[in-house]
């Protein structure tokens, strides 16, 4: 799972960046490229097993950030994403937008003003004008396919184009992508076009440690403003969880608990996107690894190999399947046996959150 991470200039966006992947990027001074980080997905799942089978070692999940350098120094004048982040922000699963809240007077806002509600408007109509761009360009070449194409091809070329019209009208009356409707044909004719207005965004409303305790309500205000289909709130203090992310985790849970920050950024960011993106994880164990992977709901056995290796996937034979829940309870594979708890699953089996699975196979 890889998220873009965008804002307006002086939103704490870097900041973020730095609380999810514990990384250390100057935060006051102006970058013209990404970053890219690592965060490992918290799973004390991983934990409790790795406490029953001892493995060499413990593989979380992952997920990839990258920092999108600020695009524009005032949005109402863009005319897109330029090109050089364009491609960086299409290869991403989902966008986190960064939103100010903090005031500080020291860190002047280019507006002269704090309004995250405003910001938000911008960034997202921004993402529209790159979208009707990329629109614009594929009816363009269509056009351009029509006046040389054979009669075999032409009543396609055409259906195609309308298709891409009746996008770009809805676009243009300020209707993301993820909000309009479509046939499972057009949904499969998005897919290869990786749309920013498709992916699902979270909206992280950055603010200070005077309004921690009021997060609550501060999200459920932003959320009223906004129609959330494909969308989520979070607030979050970045300088603060930046800071906190640089601890061991027993200081970091100290400091929280008396700061009453609640869970850290991170699990708050995690838990919102697997929702937003529909994903979950199944566990695989033994002496030598025990590890998460990262799948969609509504994954099959047989698919989810796959995502240990294609060779897997090709030689799928069948999977041997316990929840964890139950494996913890009986201490071993062994036990799990004994009382009828492991079971053999075939390869349109769908793959529940938190199964551990033994895939069997031959190539």
């Amino acid at each position: 799972m890889q998220i873009g991470i965008i804002g307006l200039p002086k939103s704490g966006k870097t900041a973020t960046f730095n609380a999810l992947t514990k990384g250390d990027v100057p935060v006051d001074v102006y970058a013209n490229k990404s970053n890219i980080g690592v965060a490992k997905v918290p799973d004390i799942r991983l934990d409790e097993l790795a406490g029953l089978f001892n493995p060499r070692r413990v593989v979380s999940a992952e997920v990839n950030y990258l920092d999108i350098p600020t695009v524009a120094e005032n949005f109402a004048d863009s005319k897109g994403i330029p090109k050089e982040y364009l491609n960086g922000l299409q290869s991403c699963d989902a966008l986190l937008v960064v939103l100010r809240s903090f005031d500080d007077p020291s860190i002047v806002h280019l507006d002269g003003s704090i309004d995250p509600l405003r910001d938000a408007e911008n960034i997202l109509l921004e993402l529209i004008f790159s979208d009707v761009g990329i629109v614009s360009n594929r009816i363009q070449r269509l056009t351009e396919q029509l006046k040389s194409a054979k009669t075999a091809q032409r009543d396609q070329l055409k259906k195609e184009q309308a298709i891409w019209e009746k996008i770009k009208d809805q676009l243009e009356d300020n209707v993301p992508i993820r909000e309009q409707s479509f046939t499972k044909e057009e949904e499969e004719l998005l897919v290869g076009f990786q749309l920013l207005t498709n992916k699902p965004i979270i909206l992280a409303v950055n603010i200070d440690e005077a309004q921690i305790d009021s997060s609550e309500s501060i999200e459920s205000d932003f959320a009223g403003s906004f129609d959330l289909q494909g969308m989520k709130v979070v607030a979050i203090c970045s300088r603060l969880e930046m800071e906190l992310a640089k601890m061991d985790e027993e200081s970091e849970a100290e400091f929280r608990e008396g700061l009453g920050a609640g869970e850290s950024s991170l699990e708050k960011m995690i838990r919102i996107s697997y929702e937003l993106l529909g994903l979950i994880s199944f566990l695989t164990v033994g002496e030598d690894e025990v590890r998460a992977w990262e799948i969609k709901r509504d994954t099959v056995a047989q698919k989810a190999a796959g995502k240990i290796h294609t060779d897997i996937e090709r030689g799928f034979i069948r999977a041997e399947v316990v929840h964890y829940s139950d494996l913890l309870s009986c201490g071993s594979i062994a036990e799990c046996k004994k009382n009828a708890l492991l079971r053999t699953e075939g390869k349109d089996y769908v793959v529940k959150d938190g199964d551990v699975m033994n895939m069997l196979f031959n190539v």
